[in-house]
Parts: structure tokens; C-alpha cells; sequence
């Protein structure tokens, strides 16, 4: 099968070899307090400073999942209040996640076809209502966003971000699940950034990323959260020692590695990726039946493609692309039924897409 799914999506085919390599090489069964996965984890953030383009004093730290990044970033980085503004299933589920650590935690939803700013400084011209606006966002400490919000495709532009950040003196929390290794990022415009690996990564699921600022840092300091295994302060300690905070999943760490290595740089990964999504939203458009969900081109994801239907329409779609060997991505939360959905990811080869457009020409 071919597969479009939107995580877990497509892995490199590379990563036959690489499965092989780790075994062979006795990674596997290595100690991960011992200096040769040390030097494992040493390569692996490196190349991810490297070939993401991650400002040097940014730290990077290896978790089990995004949502792990939802729970640290509560507890070790709030002490009385969030807040999160979100359009989509994933946002709401962290900002849901987040009223269980932090219950001052706020939130908020916005339409898919508005941007960010227009959302939280809607009433700008109203000099009253924006003193209260920005006296507001003084009173929350985290800002939490999605940047790619898969269940629906759509994204937060950088010049979105810009805005943002000179507007609010809060650390800004990035979930970036669906684009982090797809897009090119300011990264000094968030101050946590963090995603799992299976989808613009192209590898297995199992493994998370955390890029911290450092007045992430500064701020874990304060909040002093150091009674979980999971604390911010008790991962920083360990990776500081190119260690982890826990028993690690070395397969996945190694993994990417690998795959890291064979990566060109964030910005040629990234300009190939947004050619690929304007190709595939004219394509839609102008020579098929289908609409895309998302019509403001401001909001919509270069990464994860919605397509809206009928029920009927969308059901008969995902069976007959089955048959043609070919797996699309279900609708989600609001849109299950009316959407189905395309991952834009790197490890997607050009003969595949090829053979799915073909395929929605003719359906």
C-alpha cells in the first residue's frame, strides 16, 4: 500500500537498512548510561542543530511523545495559568490535557479561515479593548498554539508568529507535530517547539522532540518542578550529560540518527515541501470534482491537505483508494465525515504522488 496517511505516516525506505545496522551494531543492547550511546544521543542533537537549523543556545531534549510535551510543559513550566487558543481536535485536546495539571488553564477556539492575530487582537481598533486585550496576555504565563494542526490542515504562518511575539510577554508553546523536519522555522519566534517523529521525520512512532529557549529554562528554574521523572530540570540534567532521563527508546534515537544523515538542510527539505503544496492545491482545484477544506490560502497547511465531501462521497473515496492500493488519511474530530486527508511529508516520493493524483483525476 501506498500510504498518505497523516501520521503514522510513510517511513524512509532507508530505514530497512538502518533497522538492520542497529542490530548488527549491538546498539540495541547497549547500556544507555555507557559512553557509546552517549555518543548515539551527542551525534543525534547535533545533526538536529545541524540540519534543522536550531539557534546553538536552544536546547534539544528526547521525550516519548508530544503528548509527553503536554504534560511537561504544564508542570514544570506553569504555575498558575495557560492559556490556548486552537481551531482544531489536537489543540483542544491539549489545551483539555493541560485543565487536568494547571485548572486555571484558559482556552480558546478560532475559525479555520481566520489567522492567529486576527483571533487575539481582534478588537485592535478599540484602543480600550486592546489595553485589555494586552493586559490579558500579561496575566498568562504560556501561550499554547499549534503551528500545523493536522486534524483539519491548517497552519500558522511565521510572519503570524512575528506578530505574536512582540505582543505577548508569555513563553510561546509550539506543538509542531506535523511539520517539525518539513518546515522551515524562526525558532526564535516560539520558546518550546516540540513534535514526535513519525510524520515529517519520516520514521517510526515512539519518539518526541523537545527545542527549548533559554528563558525556558529560566523559567523551569523558577517553577522548581523537580518531584516527576519527567521534570524539565531533571531532563536538562541528564541530557546535559548526553544522557536521558529515563530508559530511552535507542532504536528510535538511533533511527534518527540515521536518518538525520541523510538529510539535506531544513531549507531545501522546506522549499520542496511548499512547491509540492501549491502544486497539490492547484491540482485539487483545477483538475478535480474535489474542494479543499481550508480556502484562506493564509491558513492553510503545507504539510497535512484536507479535502472536503459529502459523507458518501468521502466514505466511497477512502474504499476505492484502498482497492487502487493506496491508504488516504480519515477526517478528524468535526470533519471525520466530511473530509478526507493527504500528508505532504517528506519521505513521500514523486512517483506516489503521481500515482494519487491520477487516481483522484479519475474519481
Amino acid at each position: 500500500m501506498i500510504t498518505f496517511y497523516p501520521g503514522p505516516s510513510k517511513i524512509y525506505p532507508q530505514v530497512e537498512g538502518y533497522l538492520q545496522d542497529a542490530f548488527q551494531t549491538g546498539i540495541l543492547s547497549m547500556n544507555h548510561r555507557s559512553e557509546g550511546f552517549m555518543e548515539v544521543l551527542r551525534e543525534t542533537l547535533r545533526l538536529l542543530h545541524l540540519k534543522l537549523n536550531i539557534p546553538a543556545d536552544y536546547s534539544i531534549y528526547l521525550v516519548s511523545s508530544a503528548t509527553e510535551a503536554w504534560e511537561i510543559i504544564a508542570q514544570s513550566l506553569t504555575t498558575h495559568h495557560s492559556a490556548h487558543h486552537y481551531n482544531g481536535a489536537f489543540g483542544k485536546k491539549w489545551f483539555s490535557y493541560a485543565t487536568h495539571i494547571v485548572p486555571q488553564t484558559s482556552g480558546s477556539l478560532f475559525a479555520i479561515e481566520h489567522t492567529l492575530p486576527y483571533h487575539l487582537f481582534e478588537y485592535e481598533e478599540d484602543s480600550t479593548r486592546a489595553d485589555f486585550n494586552r493586559r490579558r496576555l500579561g496575566e498568562y504565563e504560556v501561550l499554547c498554539l499549534t503551528h500545523s494542526e493536522t486534524s483539519n490542515g491548517t497552519q500558522i504562518r511565521m510572519e503570524d508568529l512575528r506578530q505574536i511575539r512582540e505582543l505577548t510577554p508569555a513563553l510561546v508553546a509550539i506543538d509542531a507535530t506535523s511539520s517539525l523536519g518539513g518546515a522551515d522555522f524562526e525558532w526564535q519566534l516560539g520558546d518550546v517547539w516540540f513534535a514526535s517523529v513519525q510524520k515529517c521525520l519520516g520514521l517510526p512512532p515512539g519518539l518526541g522532540i523537545m527545542v527549548c529557549s533559554p528563558n525556558t529554562l529560566a523559567k523551569a528554574q523558577k517553577v522548581n518542578d523537580i518531584l516527576r521523572y519527567n521534570s524539565l530540570l531533571f531532563i536538562h540534567e541528564n541530557f546535559e550529560k548526553y544522557q536521558t532521563h529515563y530508559t530511552p527508546n535507542t532504536l528510535g534515537i538511533y533511527l534518527l540518527m540515521r536518518v538525520l544523515q541523510q538529510l539535506p538542510s531544513i531549507a531545501e527539505v522546506s522549499a520542496v515541501v511548499e512547491q509540492r503544496a501549491r502544486e497539490w492545491y492547484s491540482f485539487v482545484e483545477n483538475e478535480t470534482k474535489w474542494t479543499p477544506l481550508v480556502q484562506n490560502l493564509n491558513t492553510r497547511s503545507d504539510t497535512v491537505i484536507a479535502i472536503k465531501g459529502e459523507p458518501s462521497q468521502i466514505q466511497s473515496i477512502k474504499s476505492d483508494a484502498k482497492k487502487a492500493g493506496i491508504t488516504l488519511g480519515n477526517g478528524y474530530g468535526e470533519w471525520k465525515n466530511t473530509t478526507f486527508r493527504i500528508a505532504n511529508f517528506p519521505a513521500i516520493e514523486e512517483w506516489e504522488i503521481q500515482k494519487l493524483k491520477q487516481f483522484l483525476r479519475e474519481n
